[in-house]
């Protein structure tokens, strides 16, 4: 298994006083003092889908006549590995993948909203169909996408999704960003551990 990164990046300190290292300690709120790994990240990351999807699997079950499901994905740290080493494609975080194939091979549509900038669009959608994702719609940031608020920019892309036809059964993100403003019957969120993941 190659080695990867761990997500609390510390400061390297030398020769300072014991009083300024506790003047530099984490703030109280931080996730954990200790070195958040791949492992935990990924075990944090089952957890979540683990509630996911039996909702999921009973909602799917009460599909509607002429309904059209749709999930809503954040990319960074949700659906692809972004933050532990780097290589492209990058791999996908396999409890959400597991989630997102369940749900695909049940005719549910799979839609990505980020906030990566346009150019690089296409790497994004090879990347995602690569890794197993069957991509109904991938929403990236235009030019002037970039001088918005992310929220307000998500959630837009929500309820675009919404006037193409499609009931969003779920929103799965790691950030407040990717899951505030509704148009979701239900929220998943994965660990950012104080929004050191992107």
């Amino acid at each position: 298994m190659k080695s990867r990164r761990p997500l609390v990046r510390r400061i390297a300190v030398t020769a300072v006083s014991t009083t300024a290292l506790v003047a530099m300690a984490a703030p109280a709120d931080a996730a954990t003092a200790e070195d958040v790994d791949y492992t935990t990240w990924q075990q944090d990351c089952q957890t979540v889908m683990n509630q996911a999807l039996p909702y999921l699997k009973q909602r799917i079950a009460a599909t509607k006549p002429g309904e059209k499901q749709a999930i809503v994905f954040d990319i960074d740290n949700t659906t692809l590995e972004t933050d532990f080493g780097f290589s492209y494609p990058q791999p996908a975080n396999q409890p959400v993948l597991d989630v997102a194939e369940y749900a695909q091979d049940h005719g549910v549509a799979l839609f990505f909203v980020t906030a990566r900038p346009g150019i690089i669009y296409s790497f994004t959608d090879y990347n995602l169909k690569n890794v197993g994702y069957e991509v109904s719609g991938l929403y990236v940031r235009n030019f002037i996408d970039l001088f918005k608020d992310v929220a307000a920019y998500k959630t837009a892309q929500r309820v675009d999704i919404e006037n193409k036809g499609y009931t969003i059964i779920a929103n799965i993100g790691n950030s407040a960003t990717d899951l505030s403003g509704g148009h979701a019957e239900k929220t998943y969120k994965l660990p950012d551990y104080n929004g050191q993941l992107s």
